[in-house]
């Protein structure tokens, strides 16, 4: 019993050892694919207690999806609100730890110059032969990709154009390896590109991309999770999701460059 109590307590017994803290499973957004590359280091940087981080990229539904079949994920960092709401429902996640933690933007991107000039009812030109844009059906950036086509009256002059991405961050790779001749993705792809150019959409031709994070219950490490969020909403995690173009909650458009 003493020898227990010192392991417990004090770790200073022969033989006791501290037990390493469980994993942090992260869901998040493909979007977020070079941000997290940011954050994951300046959460550890800034904690005493450093933590493996253990990232899923995906799109937001397929991720929800695994989450209500019981995919133990302690954070949920989704691209579009109304996914958290699903899991919440589902009661895979916690309600009352719901929180909005930025906006996305979406550009259209080419491999080439000229991008700079692009709309979507220039997507319409005969030049491109394959759109890409990720899955309206599950990738929150898809479906607003679709949405600004339809507002400018092109989507039924290009819908047999195009090619589907599973996620965001796929779709911009089948622009940047030729297998389309453009992509609608987001800002903060476009930033992280190494080479190729891109024309921010106007934001009044599609809903606002409101992403929002949540803690998950069939994880092991909640507490770990919470500081994730913490640190996220904190104006250290806020200046990275910044770097890479998105905005943050309640945040004017025209504001922001």
């Amino acid at each position: 019993m003493k020898r227990r109590a010192l392991c417990s307590l004090l770790l200073l017994s022969v033989g006791c050892k501290a037990r390493p803290p469980e994993p942090l499973r992260v869901a998040a957004a493909a979007d977020l694919a070079h941000a997290f590359a940011e954050l994951g280091p300046a959460f550890n940087a800034q904690s005493s207690t450093p933590t493996e981080l253990k990232l899923t990229l995906g799109s937001t539904g397929l991720l929800a999806r695994q989450l209500v079949q019981g995919a133990p994920f302690d954070l949920f960092l989704a691209a579009n609100v109304s996914y958290v709401d699903q899991v919440v429902k589902a009661g895979a996640c916690d309600g009352q730890s719901v929180a909005s933690y930025a906006r996305g933007r979406l550009v259209i991107w080419v491999k080439g110059t000229g991008g700079a000039e692009l709309t979507p009812a220039s997507l319409a030109e005969a030049r491109f032969k394959h759109i890409a844009i990720a899955n309206p059906e599950y990738a929150p950036y898809g479906k607003a990709a679709r949405d600004a086509l339809t507002r400018a009256g092109v989507w039924s002059r290009v819908s047999d154009r195009m090619v589907y991405g599973e996620n965001v961050q796929q779709t911009l790779e089948l622009a940047r390896s030729g297998n389309a001749d453009v992509a609608i993705v987001g800002l903060s792809l476009a930033i992280a590109a190494p080479t190729g150019s891109w024309a921010i959409v106007d934001e009044g031709s599609y809903p606002p991309i409101d992403q929002a994070l949540v803690v998950c219950k069939r994880g092991t490490n909640a507490t770990g999770a919470r500081r994730l969020k913490a640190f996220i909403e904190a104006p250290a995690g806020r200046a990275i999701l910044r770097k890479f173009g998105f905005l943050m909650p309640g945040e004017a458009w025209a504001s922001v460059p």
